[in-house]
Order: C-alpha cells, then structure tokens, then sequence
C-alpha cells in the first residue's frame, strides 16, 4: 500500500525536472568599421591579453542589478570563456582598424620590434536603466625590455534594447568595438 503513493510521487517528481527550461548560448562580434582603414606605414602591434574580472569570469552570464548585487543567469551562458571571446573580438575589431599588415593576430608568432598591447577590464556593468558601461585600460608596450609607450583609462558605454543575454552580449560587442576605434585612433599616430 505504501510502495505506489512513493512510485507516484517519484515518477512527478522525474517529470518536473524534465521540463527545465532550455540553455541559451550568446557569443560576442566583431562591429562594422565607421571610418574607413587608415593607410599607413607603422610599426606592428600585437593584442597579447585581456584581463576580466573574476565576477565575470565565468559561462553563465552576470549581470549588475544594484550596488553590491550580482545576478548569475543560469540558463544563459557565453559560448566559450568571456576574456578569450573579448580577445578575439577585439582582435577581429582592430584587424578591421588598423593599417594593412600592422596587426599581428594573438598567438601568432610577431616579428621582430612588434609591440605589445595588453587590455584590462576594470568592469563591466549591465545597469537597471538598459545601458552597459565598461570601464578598461589599455597599455602599449615596445622594446626589450619592454616599456610603457601609451596608457588609457575609458569607459565607455552602450545602450541595450532590453536586460536579456543577447542584448547585453550586442552591447558588449558594441563597447569592444569603440574600444578598438580609441586603440587605432591613438597607435597609427604613434
């Protein structure tokens, strides 16, 4: 008499958990160029790291509800590492910025007096109002040993039609890509 209450109840509980809701897997782009590639001739630069903060650092995606407050969405996850998307992201953004054959690709073997560039994100946050804010630094450095060329703190920012993933992942695309326009702006003079 006791074993089928216990299957019964068994069996709902099986069949709840089937009906968890799907994972959804964003991804970050390359933005399109707004001012035609520079022609030039400069020295070569190389993206070798961007650092991201620990909070971010993780597959589900993490938004900023309120001081002090995050809120990690389970079912809502980047499509690889979030600092090695922003890498390739940005690399792709400034490949498309910089003068023909003056970007070496990450990981890539350099040639020689090819300087380095190393970018760290201070944070990213995705507020109540539907803007992204990233704040980063960027550091150029050339020579052996290598030295500091140009140094930048921005924050920049985005406006994102809605709170969900995909629009908080367009928005970090998009603040990527202004980044990548400060970067080119501020090394083909250099």
């Amino acid at each position: 008499m006791t074993l089928r209450p216990m299957v019964i109840i068994l069996a709902a509980a099986l069949t709840a958990c089937g009906h968890s809701p799907p994972t959804r897997y964003v991804t970050l782009n390359a933005e399109p160029v707004i001012a035609p590639r520079v022609a030039t001739q400069m020295q070569p630069v190389q993206l070798t790291a961007v650092h991201i903060p620990a909070e971010l650092d993780r597959p589900e995606v993490v938004t900023q509800d309120a001081a002090n407050r995050l809120t990690i969405h389970d079912t809502d996850r980047w499509g690889a590492p979030l600092g090695q998307m922003m890498r390739r992201t940005l690399a792709q953004d400034l490949l498309a910025r910089l003068p023909a054959g003056a970007f070496v690709l990450p990981d890539a073997p350099a040639p020689p007096h090819t300087r380095i560039l190393v970018v760290t994100v201070l944070n990213a946050e995705a507020d109540a109002s539907g803007t992204l804010t990233m704040q980063v630094s960027w550091t150029l450095l050339s020579g052996h040993p290598a030295h500091t060329e140009l140094r930048q703190q921005l924050t920049l920012s985005s406006s994102m039609p809605s709170r969900d993933a995909t629009a908080q992942a367009a928005a970090m695309s998009h603040v990527l890509g202004q980044l990548a326009d400060r970067i080119a702006a501020a090394v083909v003079t250099r």
